[in-house]
């Protein structure tokens, strides 16, 4: 992929990640519960929504990012029961690449497999947070695979944020921005996102007491 444009476009999309992160307005809580919060609102992208997913995660934001960092072989395909294999397929420099992520079936097998090509940038905060910037581009080394429906990831990504006062202790603000592309009742998708992103939280605050 082109270095310049693949620059110009994460830029973007980090600078839209800020002002989701940022932008108090619009939000619906559609689940809550131990120490979780899910909000929606419709995104502006494509026709669907735009989740955010907030909680706090036991670990310092060093060892909660090793368990989310986007890199081939990392933890999050030990952990994440959402993504069945991450492989980064074109390294453009050391905080930008172009990643394939494979998730199983969902839903009692109503949303098949899906796999996603996406362009991930890596941001570092003077404040110590750390954050991934992720959206779906095409690369000729990902041509639609047999088996599974190709899906795609609108600006989205997740915030790793130290805790004032509270070194072992980090932060999480994810944002979920997916069209899972497909002939899929919106009940489904309506249903499947909030479920995932509470489990999601609640897989990683295991991996990072496990790993």
């Amino acid at each position: 992929m082109d270095p310049a444009l693949a620059a110009q476009i994460s830029e973007a999309v980090a600078e839209k990640l800020l002002l989701y992160r940022r932008d108090k307005s619009g939000w619906k809580i559609c689940r809550e519960g131990n120490g979780v919060s899910v909000s929606w609102r419709p995104s502006v992208e494509f026709p669907g929504n735009l989740y955010r997913g907030e909680g706090i995660v036991c670990g310092t934001p060093e060892k909660v990012w090793d368990c989310v960092k986007p890199v081939t072989g990392g933890l999050r395909e030990k952990w994440d029961e959402n993504v069945s294999s991450f492989e980064v397929i074109e390294n453009i420099t050391d905080t930008l690449c172009v990643s394939r992520t494979s998730t199983p079936s969902a839903a009692m097998k109503l949303i098949s497999p899906r796999d996603f090509v996406d362009l991930v940038l890596i941001r570092r905060y003077e404040d110590g947070t750390i954050s991934t910037n992720a959206t779906n581009v095409e690369h000729p080394l990902c041509p639609p695979k047999p088996g599974y429906v190709r899906g795609f990831n609108h600006p989205c990504g997740c915030f790793c944020e130290p805790l004032p006062g509270e070194p072992n202790k980090t932060h999480v603000v994810t944002f979920f921005h997916t069209d899972l592309s497909g002939y899929l009742p919106q009940t489904v998708v309506d249903s499947f996102f909030p479920r995932s992103m509470a489990g999601f939280y609640v897989n990683l605050q295991k991996a990072v007491k496990k790993f």
